[in-house]
């Protein structure tokens, strides 16, 4: 991400901003998009990994984007992102609906997938 990406992140509020491909480094879901912010070590982020590939794999048009918290640290700034693991339920047009820090039970993100398509 870009300094003037960020800094557009971070000028928006949470409720009216939209990440895209450019945002995110890879290219959202048609419908939705599981959005995972990892770090290296983080012990709890490999399972949450698992648990929104499944729920990826199980609704058409919906994808799952992980990035390292590291490595994109304006991204990080700009949303608040305080630890790992934390997901985000993005709509179609890339608007957070649904945050959650922490390892998510499977059944509360496709409960939270579903405000999103």
């Amino acid at each position: 991400m870009t300094a003037e990406t960020g800094a557009r992140v971070q000028r928006q509020q949470e409720g009216h901003m939209r990440l895209g491909a450019a945002e995110l480094g890879a290219e959202p879901g048609r419908r939705a998009s599981l959005v995972q912010f990892s770090s290296a070590f983080c012990q709890p982020c490999r399972a949450t990994r698992r648990i929104l590939d499944e729920v990826a794999a199980m609704v058409e048009g919906v994808a799952h984007i992980e990035i390292d918290a590291e490595r994109h640290l304006g991204l990080v700034r700009a949303l608040g992102i305080e630890k790992t693991p934390t997901v985000l339920v993005l709509d179609a047009a890339g608007r957070i609906v649904r945050r959650a820090a922490g390892m998510p039970r499977k059944a509360d993100v496709i409960a939270a997938l579903g405000a999103a398509v």
